[in-house]
């Protein structure tokens, strides 16, 4: 008793909405935070005398590498962590800790192998990720630090997942913010002040990360956790696992598809608009990017809710979840989506003040995310079937969006249409609104299937 007392909330009797954002706000902030953690390293790097603008360009090529690695967190953190949940709504946190502790070893496990391949095979990977002879040496100065930091990486996204499936918003927002921190302190004095370059920025990301990883690890094998990590659950057992793995590939296929997605609109764009029209695309990825965190960070709040109570067998809290989620989730992306359509301008000088590129980025932002006051529904839905633990919906739907539909819309559209540039910015709102279509229908039987199953 003592210990569900421990929990920062009570995800089975707390008002639906005020859970909601107990949990969904340190969760954004999470986001928010995380997202300039990334960035830090690149604006310090950018600032080095005389290389930083080609050392910039080499660390930015490992982006896409690193987000790779990050993906494979997701895929054991995001599948176990609802799974987890789930247990725990069902009374059985003996089975959950199991799931916790054959997740971690799965995480040391990859991090084993994804340090060995990256060490072995970073210079044919980075070329493959467009290195050039002028930045293949900053590249491989930052990859080969960062690597040696993979264990760092997978623990501290893998494991946090836990931490915010059970209820612990603040201590899972404290993971992030600590490594933040910590980089933000570390990186001038190792870049600038000990003259490392970008050998410095590559160790204080891992410095920063292993602080955060301890600092994880720490709390889930301490008295305040419900679940916690134990010695006698470590030995990885593929009926617990397996299924984690599962549940785990939508949120790999999302994330790690997103340097492949990219790539393919730079190519068509390259060849349809120029250097300018690849420009414009790189500030619409992150105006978009950006603009997801929040919808993220709402979903990563409503998961261990509608886990919890499904498991609990509580229907009606699991509906009532599922529409206050999607019903925040709309009204943020209307609201974007205004804002991009009427002041496409303030987006955009945030990231050039060149008038030439402003000017084309503003036109294709209005095109870009002409349905994206759609993707409030398509996150809320996707992320339910997560949290509702239905690894083989959430698989496809991942899949489904990204590569069944947008990558070859990226292709044929520009066939189709006259204005070639335009046709490919187009695919992205016609892509969004298949995949709400279809996400919704989805849902809608899914559910229902749920629901009558759980009223037997």
């Amino acid at each position: 008793m003592k210990m569900e007392m421990s929990r920062e909330v009570n995800l089975g009797e707390e008002p639906i909405g005020r859970l909601l954002m107990t949990l969904a706000v340190p969760a954004i902030t999470s986001q928010l935070v995380n997202a300039l953690y990334n960035m830090v390293d690149r604006m310090y790097i950018g600032h080095i005398p005389e290389i930083g603008s080609t050392a910039l360009t080499g660390v930015g090529v490992c982006f896409p590498l690193i987000m790779i690695i990050s993906a494979f967190a997701s895929l054991i953190g995001m599948g176990g962590a609802p799974r987890a949940s789930i247990y725990m709504g069902k009374k059985d946190n003996k089975t959950a800790e199991k799931i916790m502790g054959n997740c971690f070893t799965a995480l040391v496990i990859i991090a084993v192998i994804l340090t060995a391949v990256v060490l072995l095979f970073q210079e044919p990977l980075l070329y493959l990720f467009s290195a050039s002879s002028e930045t293949i040496g900053y590249a491989k100065e930052y990859m080969s630090i960062y690597a040696v930091g993979t264990i760092f990486v997978q623990l501290t996204l893998g494991m946090n997942a836990f931490i915010s499936a059970q209820g612990f918003s603040k201590i899972s927002m404290l993971t992030v913010v600590i490594g933040a921190v910590t980089n933000i302190v570390l990186d001038p004095v190792f870049i600038f002040l000990f003259d490392m370059g970008v050998a410095g920025a590559a160790l204080a990301t891992i410095l920063s990360q292993a602080l955060s990883a301890v600092w994880a690890v720490w709390f889930l094998c301490g008295k305040k956790t419900v679940l916690r990590l134990k010695k006698e659950n470590l030995r990885i057992r593929l009926s617990l696992l397996m299924p984690c793995v599962g549940l785990g590939v939508a949120p790999f296929v999302m994330q790690s598809t997103e340097s492949i997605l990219l790539l393919c609109f730079n190519s068509s764009l390259l060849k349809y608009g120029g250097n300018l029209a690849v420009g414009a695309m790189t500030i619409l990825s992150s105006v978009m990017q950006f603009a997801m965190l929040p919808l993220q960070g709402l979903t990563q709040g409503g998961q261990p809710i509608i886990s919890f109570n499904y498991g609990a067998g509580n229907m009606a809290r699991v509906k009532k979840a599922f529409q206050i989620q999607t019903v925040c989730c709309f009204t943020f992306a209307f609201v974007l989506w205004a804002a991009v359509e009427l002041a496409p301008g303030l987006f955009v000088a945030v990231f050039t003040n060149d008038p030439q590129l402003a000017e084309l980025t503003k036109w294709a932002l209005r095109i870009y995310m002409a349905c994206v006051l759609l993707m409030g529904i398509q996150i809320s839905c996707q992320q339910s079937f997560i949290a509702l633990g239905n690894s083989r919906v959430s698989a496809f739907l991942a899949i489904f969006r990204k590569i069944i539909v947008l990558i070859p819309l990226i292709y044929i559209l520009p066939m189709l249409l006259e204005d070639k540039v335009f046709a490919v910015f187009l695919a992205e709102p016609v892509a969004d609104a298949v995949a709400v279509t279809t996400t919704s229908a989805l849902f809608y039987r899914e559910f229902k299937k749920l629901t009558k199953k759980e009223e037997r």
